[in-house]
């Protein structure tokens, strides 16, 4: 294994044009927004979502690269593979459990094999060894902080959602269409965002990442799925989402060499359409300070 032995922190900058990045269930689906200052959000839960949809897509099969929170899995029997593996009887007793409990059970203690379970679930699984994971809801293998960390995106200027009607020339059942009579149409809501220029942060903690396994072939796995996230994720309710930079500093040592709050303000997003909407990346212009940077620290901006 080609152990992390660097710190990284990251920029990403990604646009929304005529669609809905991020929808709220709370809210009808509305896109995520700031209510104080009108800027558009999308949660850091999402961007981890079309990782994960990355991986699966394109490494699927492939040992150490399974996912573990994946569309339709049911956690508490895949993390039971774990033990099957190990060739663990959860339907037995272990030792110190209280009487009647089994391995299976949920929260009860497994000793050293909550440690073999855990290992094996960060061998297995690409997801549980980047962002970690809580594997106590039945057979226990206990859980993990995971190195990779993720803000919400937030659009560098304020968004617009809009609601626009539109039709369906069908109904779905008999009743419906007697009760239109005949007219056959049924009549929807969508909403989007004309333009947003979203700006999120990460960081990769090499501390964590010896306790997961995380390794530099998984950071360079991480990195291109925030390449191609959006190229494998389209959809007609998102609109026309891009990855427009991805900006990466690397440390030259585990602990870091300057603070990520310090880096991130290196990367300045200027808006260019003074009197008018923003309706294009176009319409900014992105630079990065690297005049003065602190000795150790790598600038590296993976889309060109």
């Amino acid at each position: 294994m080609n152990e992390l032995k660097n710190r990284y922190d990251f920029v990403l900058l990604f646009d929304v044009q005529d669609g809905n990045p991020n929808g709220d269930p709370d809210a009808g689906n509305l896109p995520r927004i700031d209510p104080e200052t009108g800027h558009g959000l999308v949660t850091d839960v999402c961007l981890k979502r079309k990782v994960r949809n990355f991986i699966q897509l394109t490494q699927g099969g492939k040992e150490g690269l399974d996912i573990f929170v994946k569309e339709k899995a049911i956690l508490n029997v895949t993390i039971a593979k774990a033990y099957e593996a190990l060739k663990v009887n959860l339907n037995e007793k272990p030792e110190n459990a209280e009487d009647g409990k089994k391995r299976n059970d949920k929260g009860t203690a497994q000793g050293s094999e909550v440690v073999k379970g855990r290992d094996w679930m960060c061998k297995t699984f690409f997801d549980v060894r980047a962002f970690g994971a809580v594997m106590s809801t039945g057979a226990n293998a206990g859980q993990v902080r995971g190195p990779v960390q993720l803000t919400f995106a937030r659009s560098v200027e304020p968004i617009v959602s809009l609601e626009h009607s539109i039709t369906r020339m069908a109904v779905a059942t008999e009743g419906e269409a007697e009760k239109q009579g005949g007219d056959n149409r049924t009549m929807g809501r969508k909403n989007i965002v004309p333009y947003g220029l979203y700006r999120a942060h990460g960081f990769i903690s090499p501390h964590l990442a010896r306790q997961t396994r995380f390794a530099m072939a998984d950071v360079d796995l991480l990195f291109k799925s925030f390449e191609h996230i959006f190229e494998l994720d389209r959809s007609a309710a998102r609109g026309l989402m891009s990855m427009r930079q991805v900006i990466v500093f690397k440390h030259a040592s585990d602990l870091g060499n300057a603070p990520a709050h310090m880096l991130f303000d290196r990367v300045s997003v200027k808006p260019q359409h003074e009197g008018r909407p923003a309706r294009a990346y176009s319409d900014y212009v992105v630079s990065v300070d690297k005049a003065g940077l602190p000795a150790g620290i790598e600038v590296m901006n993976l889309m060109g």
